[in-house]
């Protein structure tokens, strides 16, 4: 499988690219289908969607609160991730189907019961979004199933991504790959942060580095290339105009197909086989001088959430919560919390170890968030 010699680094000179469906098929079997042939047609690789337990990603809270938006699909948070959300049954046709075309299939795992569906799919590999990665318990179960992990890292500081390292080490699991990603969408030139990428590949000289995209346009996403990434996903959509709030920053079939080319040439040309170009280099090969470019590529010294991730992060980042009634006074245990997308924010999900063995000052009901001042 082309995406585990890049993980073990058998090949160096390849890029493995992923059209990341999500989901921007609006609900419809039949639309993603098409996406999954339109992907085919691009030469992508891989489609990847989306899988959650909406119990076990969110809180009742958050699910039941009133969602007023353009890109809604119920009158609650709850009811537009549901009308978005394919069954087991669905996603299973949705395999067999890319199966038959000759397309890998997959998909992130938003929570721990979609981590175990997604096991049992047997998919060649298990996406583990930003919005996870700093959920250590879910990330110490992926790492011990022993089935390749492609993590993204937007919304995280590189402690973080130092801590996602040493949880595969620990585990003795080298088959994963870390993404770097900017959880903002779209994303601006100047937020792209591209020198993250040879910056990884220093920090982490035994890990495949790739590229998860939500700027506007292609160039950047070959300048990632260019800079050391060697798996690329981008969000796909038939329409930008369509309504969702992903369409936007996804590409549209033809964007793709000029994306899925220009790797290519890259590799017609033996460009890729030297692992990452500087900044200057890029723009050369590309033969491209404009702003948003340069930006893209300016020099960065450390990783760190941008101030452009932080409505992601307050919507979609994980906080600690009550995984059953707790009452004052009682020492928390792990089975005591869970990780979920809490209505309002708790605390974040990266310090859940920490908590372990605190005293609670106060009752804290199953769903609810866990914040500084319930602590003793």
């Amino acid at each position: 499988m082309l995406l585990l010699d890049i993980i073990t680094k058998n090949l160096s000179n390849e890029v493995y690219i992923i059209a990341e469906i999500g989901q921007n098929h609006q609900g419809s079997l039949e639309t993603a289908k098409l996406m999954i042939l339109e992907a085919k047609k691009a030469g992508c690789h891989c489609v990847k969607f989306q899988k959650s337990d909406l119990r076990a990603k969110f809180t009742r809270f958050a699910l039941e609160r009133e969602y007023v938006s353009d890109h809604a699909w119920g009158r609650t948070y709850g009811e537009h991730k549901e009308y978005l959300e394919f069954s087991k049954e669905q996603y299973r046709q949705l395999q067999a189907y890319s199966k038959e075309i000759k397309i890998d299939f997959t998909a992130s795992a938003m929570d721990e019961k979609s981590l175990d569906f997604l096991a049992e799919l047997k998919v060649p590999f298990i996406k583990i979004g930003s919005g996870d990665a700093n959920n250590f318990p879910m990330l110490k179960k992926a790492a011990a199933m022993r089935i390749p992990l492609v993590i993204s890292t937007g919304m995280q500081t590189v402690s973080t991504v130092d801590k996602i390292v040493e949880i595969m080490k620990q585990a003795g699991n080298n088959l994963f790959a870390l993404m770097h990603c900017v959880s903002s969408y779209p994303t601006a030139s100047s937020d792209c942060n591209l020198r993250m990428i040879p910056a990884f590949m220093t920090r982490f000289p035994g890990v495949t580095i790739g590229y998860s995209g939500h700027e506007l346009g292609v160039s950047i996403s070959k300048a990632a290339v260019l800079s050391g990434a060697r798996i690329v996903e981008r969000h796909f959509t038939l329409d930008k105009n369509q309504k969702g709030s992903d369409h936007r920053c996804s590409l549209e079939p033809i964007e793709l197909l000029s994306l899925v080319e220009g790797i290519n040439q890259f590799k017609a040309n033996q460009t890729l086989c030297k692992p990452s170009y500087t900044s200057n280099e890029i723009t050369q090969i590309l033969d491209e001088e404009n702003d948003e470019l340069k930006v893209a590529l300016a020099e960065i010294t450390q990783k760190e959430i941008l101030q452009s991730e932080l409505a992601c992060r307050r919507k979609l980042g994980k906080s600690i919560v009550g995984a059953r009634n707790l009452l004052k006074g009682h020492k928390l245990q792990e089975v005591d919390l869970s990780i979920k997308v809490s209505e309002p924010n708790g605390i974040t999900a990266e310090k859940y170890f920490d908590l372990i063995g605190m005293q609670l000052l106060c009752d804290v009901n199953e769903d609810e968030p866990i914040t500084e001042n319930v602590l003793a």
